[in-house]
């Protein structure tokens, strides 16, 4: 699991006045506007949301943390709106590293993100095909460049499974606490799951958690309209980019994953392995009385 470190937590957080956002979006849309709304869900970044359709992100400065940055994330875009035609903001300008303020320009993906909308079964399912293939696009472009840039940490090449099965303890202890008769067992199992997984070198660069936050769709028909936030991106196991999603979930993410290509046996082993660890934490949950909701549990 990766640590979040904030190293500047009492530093000041203003939010900019409207004619110094102007300023910086006209420089790449002379057309643009006014600020319509100003976003603070993500956390780590401020959005100021102009006109319709474009986003002006700004790094909050009491969030700097390692595993975030909008360079990095630009690098990402940039890459994908060369080799791909999917559904990710397009960059319009980037700037600020040197004591000014951080910012990327970028479009705006139309729509709401998954948890905002109410999508029927069938809607969830096409949306979910969508997302897989997506993810199967920015998982097969050339990886050189990633790793070339410096921006992106690397999982070394240590066991996969350990690196599964630290994930899952985590989720195990949060649901029913470090060290109960349940617990215990919980992992006796997942270790069991685990047991047949090899290292791997697929190693890719990840959006890291294109989850109900993440993944957009169309308020009012419910089709997938795109992925944002590739700030906390990492070189890693494809399979982490399926993490966030329950194993129904993730079957079909899979199917729009291989939609286009298959996979290898090898990458099956490890999704399978995957799923496991997904059914028995459903177990745990269900006998801690947790509720379940169509992504996940309360």
């Amino acid at each position: 699991m990766r640590k979040d470190i904030y190293y500047q937590r009492g530093a000041a957080d203003p939010i900019l006045d409207e004619s110094v956002v102007m300023k910086i979006v006209r420089q790449y849309a002379p057309e643009a506007k006014k600020v319509e709304r100003i976003d603070e869900t993500g956390g780590e970044a401020r959005t100021y949301h102009v006109d319709d359709n474009i986003t002006l992100k700004v790094q909050r400065p009491q969030q700097l943390r390692m595993s975030t940055s909008l360079e990095k994330e630009v690098f990402f875009l940039r890459q994908l709106e060369a080799r791909t035609t999917v559904s990710v903001p397009r960059v319009l300008g980037y700037g600020g590293m040197r004591g000014e303020v951080e910012y990327t320009c970028m479009t705006r993906i139309p729509g709401v993100p998954v948890y905002q909308a109410k999508l029927s079964t069938e809607q969830r399912r096409a949306m979910l095909f969508e997302l897989g293939r997506t993810l199967r696009a920015i998982h097969s472009i050339d990886q050189a460049p990633f790793t070339e840039s410096g921006l992106f940490p690397r999982d070394e090449s240590g066991d996969l499974a350990e690196r599964l099965q630290r994930r899952a303890c985590w989720r195990i202890e949060k649901i029913a606490g470090a060290g109960s008769p349940q617990t215990e067992e919980a992992l006796r199992q997942v270790d069991l799951a685990l047991s047949h997984i090899k290292d791997t070198d697929q190693h890719i660069a990840l959006h890291t958690n294109p989850a109900i936050t993440h993944t957009f769709v169309d308020e009012h028909t419910g089709i997938f309209t795109g992925l944002i936030d590739f700030g906390d991106a990492y070189i890693g196991h494809p399979i982490f980019d399926m993490w966030y999603w329950g194993s129904a979930n993730k079957e079909h993410l899979l199917e729009g994953y291989t939609a286009d290509a298959p996979v290898s046996e090898e990458f099956m082993t490890v999704f399978r392995a995957s799923n496991a660890i997904d059914d028995l934490i459903d177990k745990l949950c269900a006998e801690c009385g947790m509720k379940k909701t169509e992504y996940g549990w309360e």
